[in-house]
């Protein structure tokens, strides 16, 4: 048994919930490995869990469910991994700490050449943009889409990605330095959701078509909106509710707006079955190491100052992928 740092909740709320403490880390169980983190990636998930959208399991809590470092121990059983390979994961929780054990199931070995604070930054954010661009809808050169948060963690690696399979992409940011963020990465347009009805804009750029997809992890503020930017028979696709959750959806709207298609996919989903994880996997890391994505890590934070970091990512006032570094 040894001791590690780690961030906590006992109950939730806003960033002041948080507490930076140190906690007993006992020598992996089977199937499991310890690693010495490098870094952790923040997500809106991690937000979801601290303030109760999402019920966390129990309390206290330590959330995060992305990182990357090195193992330093394996538990009984363990095959794939041994003491000092460098690994990445998405979808454990516990992963605001510096050390932690982890089941192997969730493990992915960094290729060289890919920093672990690259892996971390991109884990959780890289394989839903691969999910999304490649299974959610097959995205290909006759796609035009609308990514919303087009200037965000998902948003800049998607925008890359499908313009990379071909597609006209277009995007939504709230601000000039987002909008030119979005379109030096992939975007072909990027609307200013605040000063522009990013419907009408949509339906000017398609020459009143509209899309074939619409990516929404906005919920409540572009909710119906974004089902009035597709095509008949579109995709709208609801990954996340940033703004809070989509209220009075029925499906008679989505027959009177052309048979339109709805779908609310999370990662963990489409990464559960563990061939479907290192699939996904493969498929980011090799995108990355052929430079059509760069991974923008735009924000570092000490661990211990989570509160912060939620308070930046909540308020908008982050773009790209941020760390913490514990």
């Amino acid at each position: 048994m040894t001791k590690t740092q780690a961030v906590s909740f006992s109950r939730t709320g806003g960033p002041e919930v948080f507490d930076y403490v140190e906690i007993d880390l006992p020598s992996p169980s089977a199937g499991e490995v310890q690693i010495r983190q490098a870094a952790v990636g923040l997500n809106f998930i991690d937000v979801y869990f601290r303030n109760g959208t999402y019920k966390a399991p129990h309390l206290p809590f330590v959330t995060g469910k992305e990182g990357a470092g090195t193992v330093t121990s394996v538990g009984p059983g363990v095959e794939d991994f041994k003491v000092g390979d460098r690994v990445a994961y998405a979808g454990a929780d516990g992963a605001y700490s510096a050390g932690r054990n982890v089941e192997t199931r969730h493990l992915v070995h960094v290729p060289d050449g890919i920093e672990l604070e690259t892996a971390a930054a991109m884990m959780l954010k890289g394989m839903t943009a691969e999910y999304l661009l490649n299974r959610t809808f097959k995205v290909g050169p006759q796609t035009v889409l609308l990514f919303h948060a087009a200037a965000g963690g998902v948003g800049l690696i998607a925008g890359q990605w499908a313009k990379a399979l071909g597609a006209t992409v277009i995007g939504t940011a709230g601000s000039e330095d987002k909008i030119e963020l979005a379109l030096a990465h992939g975007y072909d347009h990027v609307i200013n959701y605040k000063s522009d009805s990013f419907v009408d804009r949509v339906r000017d750029i398609t020459g009143g078509k509209g899309v074939d997809v619409v990516y929404d992890s906005i919920g409540r503020d572009t909710f119906p909106q974004s089902l009035d930017c597709l095509k008949p028979r579109g995709l709208f696709a609801s990954f996340g509710q940033s703004s809070g959750p989509i209220e009075n959806f029925t499906l008679a709207a989505l027959a009177q707006r052309g048979s339109l298609f709805a779908t609310r996919p999370t990662l963990f989903t489409y990464i559960a079955a563990r061939q479907e994880l290192i699939d996904s996997a493969k498929a980011l890391f090799d995108i990355v190491q052929s430079n059509k994505v760069r991974i923008n890590i735009n924000q570092t934070y000490p661990l211990r100052e989570v509160g912060q970091a939620h308070a930046d990512l909540e308020t908008r006032k982050t773009t790209g992928t941020t760390l913490l570094i514990p």
